[in-house]
Parts: C-alpha cells; sequence; structure tokens
C-alpha cells in the first residue's frame, strides 16, 4: 500500500502527537507552534497545538504509512493562524499581496526522507485548501538547488518543490529563502444524489 494523506484534527491527533515526540518535540520542542501567535510565548507547545487542532484553528495533512502512523506533515492556514513570518523584515518591507493561506511547515520524519512525503504532504495542504475554498497560498522556502541544505533549514520545504507544484518563485528574502505563491481553484462543490 502506498502512503494516504488526511486532516490533523482530533481523529489524527495521537498519530501527530506520536510523530513529534518520536523526533524529539520537533527542533527542540516547537511542536510546529513557531507560525503561532503563540510563539515566543512561556507555554506548553503542546497543549497549545492541542487545544488549536481542537478549536480547529490549526490545519495540516498528515501522511500516514501502512500501520497508520505519521511520518510526514504540511502545515497550512490563513495568516492570522499563521502570523510567524520567516524572515519578518525583509518581508514586510515590501509585502507581497495578503494571501488567503499559508503553508508553513513542512516536516518528514528523518528515517523517511527521499521518499517524496514531502510532495505528499504539500499536495494534500493544496487539496485541504482546495476544499476549503481555494485561493492565494503564499510559502517561504529555501532554494537547495546547487547547494547542500541541512533539513534543519528546510522546515517550510523547497523552493524547487514548490515551483513543481505550481508556485512561482518571488521576491527574496534571505540568503536562500523567497517567497512562492499560487492560487488554488475551489474543490468543486459535491453533486447532490
Amino acid at each position: 500500500m502506498a502512503p494516504r494523506v488526511t486532516t490533523l484534527d482530533a481523529s489524527t491527533w495521537d498519530a501527530f502527537a506520536e510523530l513529534v515526540e518520536r523526533n524529539n518535540g520537533i527542533f527542540g520542542g516547537c511542536w510546529c507552534i513557531g507560525w503561532h501567535p503563540e510563539c515566543g510565548q512561556r507555554v506548553d507547545h503542546r497543549a497549545a497545538k492541542h487545544a488549536r487542532v481542537l478549536d480547529d484553528a490549526a490545519h495540516a495533512a498528515l501522511v500516514l504509512d501502512d500501520d497508520g502512523r505519521a511520518q510526514a506533515w504540511a502545515q497550512w492556514g490563513t495568516p492570522d493562524e499563521l502570523p510567524g513570518i520567516k524572515h519578518r523584515r525583509a518581508y514586510a518591507q515590501e509585502p507581497p499581496p495578503r494571501p488567503d493561506w499559508r503553508i508553513a511547515c513542512v516536516y518528514v520524519d528523518p528515517r523517511h526522507r527521499g521518499q517524496g512525503l514531502a510532495r505528499l504532504a504539500v499536495e494534500g495542504a493544496l487539496a485541504q485548501v482546495a476544499a476549503a475554498g481555494g485561493g492565494l497560498v503564499e510559502a517561504i522556502a529555501e532554494v537547495t538547488e546547487g547547494r547542500v541544505a541541512h533539513g534543519r533549514f528546510l522546515f517550510s520545504g523547497t523552493v524547487e518543490l514548490f515551483e513543481d507544484l505550481g508556485f512561482v518563485r518571488g521576491r527574496r528574502l534571505g540568503k536562500h529563502a523567497h517567497v512562492v505563491s499560487r492560487t488554488v481553484a475551489p474543490a468543486p462543490a459535491p453533486v447532490a444524489a
């Protein structure tokens, strides 16, 4: 069987939490709070993330393996849910058009990297964005072409992956970081039977 993509919600919280705990809280205990308003506050990151998931204020596409274990995710949400922007000063100097959505964190368990799971996670996030009404999607990603980039710098995905999925590279924000964006069409409404 192939990995499957699902939504982060109350029913998949345990799989997400197990992935984070298996990987030391991700980046030393971040719990993917770094883009949320709670970043920098003295809060229990696990509890804050769990509360956001239960309140439908945190979104992600989870990639599950055949055993139902989460091996990757791509976090997405509105700019209000995910205001913590990497390279904030450079971004604010000439901000691009306000996006409807951001893809803010792309993570793959180190033991499963190089298997296309980041792509599955981002594709899943884009499908979830389409189901939520579509619109302009932005990410701040790292260029890896022509250089070796350590995984800890790729927490927002690679420019090359996003471009391969139809995103357009925008302004450079850091040494290797660029804004990338794409408009996602809304998913067709279900046909009544």
